[in-house]
């Protein structure tokens, strides 16, 4: 089969996130990069796109050059998609400008900068019948979709309390390095957008819960910190979560935590037994009951569902990580995208089977108005002294 052809805009010299992105497209073989904007400054992004190995006159000074010059190629040759790896007030008009030139689009999350322009991306989406998919990576974990599969199986009872909690350190002034532009634009309101940790992580861990759980986040109330002196945005946050149903649960999110690096984790209780997921363990997952031994699953083993052995890479005991939760959403995009275009797929490729197309769950304009909703409703609890506020959407 042909790769399915990708633009970039964004990630050039020093991006945090763009070579992640770059080499999960690629780990499947089934994506190819053919072009891209890299950069704000025109004569970077030529420099770069070469030395990805790209044509010259396949790299472009800006979004809306790359838009409108690969529509104007012959079917076969412009790009079919384009992933969007920019600080978040970029992503809106990058992502309705794709949707409108007739482009696929997987964007980063937040998807947008506000909720205002979630809905509108929404309506452009529905509009144009085009795949958008978000980077909520942490579904891409086979143990992620264990944990998931056993509370639909009804394995833990019903879901009394939930914590999900996301720290980093990265941002405490003991380590933090005012020159780095990842962090500058993350505290930066004009291109963050009104929160920088929630906005960062603390979506991360919510998507996280309602993932695994299947249950939606109905209210929130926050209490957010502004921990280092004289920061506009919130760097750490605490969250009181009301779930559908009588379901509570609690989230704790912060970046300067000293120590921490990608603690990212999560513990569901029923009334039949819990579990416990750890980002930086991702292999392993706990299962508990009251009147027996905890229970530990491991990545790859034929026990598991048929949602955590579709994303297995290797055998049990070969770590899997980051990269490859990251290429299980590349490839389940790249499934969407080839359906949409009525390609079909290799059915001769296991990666492709109906099982693998039926348990497909990539995340989408539904769960990016998810994630733009909680942010508003958290600042906005916060800015109000603590109170209950809905997600509606």
């Amino acid at each position: 089969m042909n790769k399915l052809r990708m633009g970039m805009v964004g990630g050039g010299p020093n991006a945090f996130i763009g070579a992640i992105h770059r080499a999960a497209a690629a780990l499947d073989g089934e994506i190819e990069l053919c072009c891209g904007a890299f950069s704000r400054d025109a004569q970077q992004s030529r420099v770069f796109g070469e030395s990805l190995g790209l044509a010259p006159d396949r790299v472009y000074d800006d979004y809306q050059s790359l838009f409108e010059k690969e529509a104007n190629l012959p079917v076969e040759k412009r790009m079919q998609f384009v992933s969007i790896v920019t600080p978040n007030n970029m992503h809106y008009p990058i992502a309705d400008a794709a949707l409108t030139s007739g482009f696929n689009v997987l964007c980063d999350k937040p998807a947008t900068l506000t909720l205002d322009e979630c809905q509108a991306l929404a309506r452009r989406t529905e509009q144009t019948n085009l795949v958008f998919g978000l980077t909520h990576t942490y579904t891409g974990y086979a143990m992620v979709k264990e944990a998931r599969q056993r509370i639909m199986n009804g394995e833990l009872g019903t879901i009394r309390k939930v914590i999900t909690e996301y720290h980093q350190g990265w941002l405490a002034a003991q380590v933090f390095d005012g020159n780095n532009k990842q962090a500058a634009w993350r505290l930066d309101p004009a291109q963050a957008g009104q929160s920088c940790c929630m906005g960062d992580i603390g979506v991360h861990a919510a998507n996280l819960a309602e993932y695994v759980t299947g249950l939606r986040i109905s209210a929130v109330l926050a209490d957010l910190g502004r921990v280092e002196p004289g920061r506009v945005l919130d760097d750490d946050g605490t969250v009181l979560l009301r779930f559908e149903g009588e379901t509570r649960g609690v989230l704790l999110a912060s970046q300067i935590s000293l120590g921490e690096e990608n603690c990212l984790r999560i513990r569901a209780y029923g009334d039949s037994g819990s579990l416990e997921w750890h980002q930086e363990e991702p292999n392993t997952l706990l299962l508990k009951r009251g009147d027996q031994p905890t229970q530990i699953l491991r990545a790859g083993h034929s026990y598991l569902s048929a949602p955590a052995q579709a994303v297995a890479r290797t055998p049990p005991g070969h770590p899997e990580g980051y990269i490859e939760a990251f290429a299980n959403i590349y490839r389940d995009f790249a499934c969407m995208v080839s359906q949409q275009q009525g390609k079909g797929v290799d059915t001769t490729n296991p990666e492709h089977s109906p099982e693998r197309q039926q348990i497909s769950d990539l995340p989408g304009i539904a769960e990016a108005l998810r994630g733009m909703a909680f942010i508003e409703q958290v600042v906005a609890s916060d800015a109000a002294g603590c109170q209950w506020r809905s997600i509606e959407c």
